[in-house]
């Protein structure tokens, strides 16, 4: 232990603690730009200034060990002076249209401007640090936004493992963050996943526009808009609806997205269950014929492109099963024969890249996610107070769950095999016990491998739950070192899931990962494996509209096929 004051106050904490954590285990908070803890604490920005008696210069808060008998100061004249000049020096090289400005009112830049005091029309709207923007059909950037803060390439180097977005200082005196020069962020090798954007305190980086285009369908009379939203999308959006007034439900998140203008507002679950049938054929398949290779989920778009871009010699081990939104967005407009406008409302990004897939191209028709939702419901009068929108009845609600809460596992290995269970051994599956072999699961940012042994009837499965893009790459390492197989991988690039997706807003403290492991808890409130069942939930469907799972007709219904990416790097 070692003892220092901070602004008169004497603690004692740990040797190694620095300065930051120290001040914020006793409520003094530090402003910090680039930081984000364990991984871009690099005191870069120089917002997180304090000053230490003894030294002559002020020292970095986020990267400053203390010592014992240290003495620091953060606020005072000097320290503010110093943090004031950096703030108008960023501002000069800032485009400030903050009414036109993706961040919507969430722009921690903003926030610290006023926090300080620092008159920013005087910089007008100004030209920004470069002129450029930068497209891809899940991610753009605004580099007239870019304040130098290392943040998203920290998430792409650390966490992601993509590597596309680098810091460009060959100008010393104009440096900038981008994918390869020239390039769109596809073309650079992005897998779409938006940690990236949730990592940006500015408007540089955002989810490729759709909002747009659903507002403009929304006000045509002529085709039926649908939306239909995933379980963690609504979890969410009744999350922040909650920061308006009272605390919110899921049911009540519908209501309110239907007052956008939507013709129909659905759940997914119904295809969620049809893609764990699906799923649940494949694997019997694959352990009937006893292969000796993995069979990997491929319910995350951006787990799948990270697979086709630096792993393409397991593509063939991809499950051929389409994501859950897609396949209901084919049931609507083939099966049921609903001439629509299908919008999925997701907390991913990278669903937005999915879509424009050749072989994808006519399912969904736009990708909303959680934030750009927001910025809908924001920018209109709506009550948030209505319990009675009218959300079911209808034709294709007869055939489709419509605001029920998902009855299984939100880990899609746990739901497959308590289905093959049922089947088999005719009971739910037992409380799966993992190993975790790399990563942490109590840190929200490092994504984590686990595995365990599950034995159902005759079969002896080893299967293993991937979260997050640098652990995709770990995970294909170990099977190439090891030539281990399991028989079922689910694999997904954000860490902790869709809970954690790109399209969610960004929590820029250190309550991080307990806000998301909540989020988590609340979202399996209602699981019961012993009375999941997804037969039930989709007996109607199949035997009114549908073959049977994996036959020739879902085969091309349901699946689809993968094949190599390339990507231009420096």
């Amino acid at each position: 232990m070692a003892k220092l004051t901070i602004n008169g106050n004497t603690i004692k904490v740990k040797k190694g603690t620095t300065i930051l954590n120290a001040a914020n285990s006793i409520g003094v908070e530090i402003p910090t730009l680039c930081y984000i803890a364990e991984m871009n604490e690099i005191g870069f920005c120089r917002m997180c200034v304090v000053e230490v008696e003894g030294e002559q210069d002020l020292v970095s808060a986020c990267n400053t060990e203390i010592t014992n008998k240290m003495v620091v100061y953060t606020n005072s004249v000097k320290v503010q002076e110093a943090r004031k000049a950096t703030l108008r020096l960023l501002a000069n090289k800032h485009r400030f249209d903050c009414w036109n400005c993706p961040k919507d009112g969430m722009c921690e830049f903003y926030d610290l401007l006023k926090e300080h005091d620092i008159v920013f029309e005087e910089f007008g709207p100004g030209k920004g640090r470069y002129p450029d923007f930068i497209d891809g059909s899940a991610i753009n950037q605004d580099q007239t936004k870019c304040v130098l803060c290392k943040r998203c390439v920290a998430v792409c180097n650390e966490v992601v493992e993509a590597r596309v977005l680098k810091f460009r200082d060959d100008d010393g005196l104009n440096p900038i963050v981008s994918p390869t020069p020239e390039l769109s962020f596809d073309a650079s090798g992005c897998i779409g996943c938006g940690q990236c954007v949730k990592a940006c305190p500015t408007g540089t980086l955002f989810e490729a526009d759709h909002q747009t285009r659903v507002e403009d369908k929304l006000l045509e009379s002529n085709t039926p808009v649908i939306a239909q939203i995933s379980e963690e999308a609504a979890h969410i959006i009744a999350e922040e609806l909650s920061q308006f007034g009272d605390e919110l439900g899921i049911r009540d998140a519908y209501g309110v997205i239907k007052q956008l203008g939507f013709t129909d507002v659905l759940d997914i679950n119904t295809a969620k269950d049809v893609l764990v049938l699906e799923e649940v054929n494949t694997l019997k398949q694959h352990l009937n014929n006893q292969q000796d290779v993995s069979l990997i989920s491929s319910h995350c778009p951006a787990a799948v492109r990270f697979t086709e871009l630096y792993n393409d010699d397991y593509i063939s081990e991809l499950s051929t099963s389409k994501t859950a939104h897609m396949m209901q967005a084919k049931l609507i407009k083939d099966v049921l024969e609903t001439p629509a406008y299908v919008v999925s409302i997701l907390p991913c990004t990278s669903a937005k890249m999915e879509m424009e897939r050749d072989e994808l191209k006519d399912h969904v028709d736009a990708v909303l996610t959680v934030n750009e939702v927001m910025k809908m419901i924001k920018h209109r009068y709506l009550d948030k107070d209505r319990k009675d929108v009218d959300i079911e009845g209808g034709t294709l609600q007869a055939a489709l769950s419509v605001a029920t809460n998902y009855q299984g596992s939100m880990v899609q290995l746990e739901n497959v095999l308590n289905t093959l269970s049922l089947e088999i051994d005719n009971k739910p599956l037992d409380p799966i016990e993992y190993k975790v072999i790399a990563g942490d699961e109590s840190k929200a940012s490092t994504g984590v491998i686990k595995e365990a042994k599950v034995k159902i009837g005759d079969y002896k499965l080893r299967v293993a739950v991937v979260r997050g893009g640098a652990q995709i790459k770990a995970f294909y390492k170990l099977l190439d070192n090891s030539k281990t197989t399991y028989d079922y991988v689910d694999m997904m690039a954000c860490p902790e899931g869709c809970a954690n997706g790109g399209g969610t807003p960004f929590i820029h403290d250190i309550t991080t990962h307990d806000v998301i492991k909540k989020r988590i808890e609340l979202l399996c409130q209602s699981t019961d494996m012993a009375q999941y069942d997804p037969n039930i939930s989709t007996q109607t469907l199949y035997q009114k509209y549908l073959d049977q799972p994996s036959s020739d007709q879902m085969i091309a219904l349901l699946h689809t096929s993968f094949s190599p990416k390339e990507s231009t790097k420096e």
